[in-house]
């Protein structure tokens, strides 16, 4: 055992920066600084987990209270416009409208946040089996006729689903996998910008060589969406599917991609994204194993 003194850590060489040395070849001794080392490093890695810990805690909780109020305050401030005017029918279907729309939003923002206690306690059941192909076309159109509903004629955004097979058939959860989608598709529509857009959402079969054996083959269900949107921030591409990867100025909390990455994995998966190599927007993969 020796321990060296570091006196001064600006000198160029050993010598002049090296202080007091203390030696030993004592095995008891030398034992009892290797255990005083390693609790003191040790404190110092959960120090330093636990400063990272209480940032993240503080992030969420600010990100979260803000989220939180932005539908809070329209569905108070308008429920006391109803009940303390008198209004005809259509400005009152307006109003409730509105709430609703906010309530709709508070609703998902609660369960992002129970889904990321589900996914971090590793708590997320899966079962069933799911027409994958149908599930696709059922939310490509739910998320089109939302679009138009709140969009008008003001923006043209084309929605296609493709893909070469007519029934995909795949076991999980069609709630999760629906979330999955839906976050995805959300996303791209966020993105678009200008007066046109497209988003494309594929699947498809895809058999890769188990080893080195020619006749054991896994096969995979990989399904995309891409969208001609302004692409990734290079900033949040490092960390894009951490908590609370979100560019301000767009708005939400950052948490799904963060969930959907958790539901994916869970089915035994992975999740990617790529810019657009040729054009503008990215593409979104995830890929499963087909049970």
């Amino acid at each position: 055992m020796i321990i060296i003194e570091l006196k001064d850590d600006t000198k160029d060489s050993f010598y002049d920066a090296a202080g007091v040395a203390a030696y030993s070849n004592s095995k008891p001794i030398a034992i009892s600084y290797a255990s005083i080392f390693e609790t003191l490093w040790k404190q110092g890695e959960l120090y330093e987990q636990s400063k990272a810990y209480n940032a993240m805690q503080r992030e969420f909780i600010n990100i979260a209270a803000h989220e939180l109020r932005t539908p809070i305050q329209p569905i108070l401030g308008l429920s006391q416009v109803l009940l303390s005017e008198k209004m005809d029918r259509e400005r009152t279907e307006v109003l409730l409208l509105t709430i609703t729309r906010n309530a709709e939003r508070l609703q998902r923002l609660v369960e992002d946040i129970l889904d990321v206690s589900k996914i971090e306690s590793q708590s997320l059941r899966l079962k069933m089996q799911i027409n994958l192909t149908a599930l696709i076309l059922s939310i490509i159109s739910d998320h089109k006729n939302q679009f138009e509903r709140q969009q008008g004629h003001s923006k043209k955004l084309t929605f296609t689903a493709a893909g070469k097979e007519e029934h995909i058939y795949i076991v999980g959860d069609m709630g999760r996998i629906s979330q999955v989608l839906s976050n995805l598709l959300s996303n791209a529509i966020k993105f678009i910008e200008g007066d046109e857009g497209e988003i494309v959402v594929s699947a498809e079969r895809k058999e890769e060589q188990e080893g080195e054996e020619a006749d054991k083959k896994n096969v995979n269900i990989v399904i995309s969406v891409k969208d001609t949107g302004i692409g990734i921030h290079p900033e949040i591409f490092p960390r894009l599917f951490t908590k609370f990867a979100s560019k301000s100025e767009r708005g939400g909390m950052g948490l799904s991609l963060y969930i959907s990455k958790g539901i994916v994995e869970a089915h035994g998966g992975r999740i990617w994204a790529e810019k657009n190599p040729y054009g503008k927007g990215a593409t979104f993969t995830f890929i499963f194993p087909l049970q």
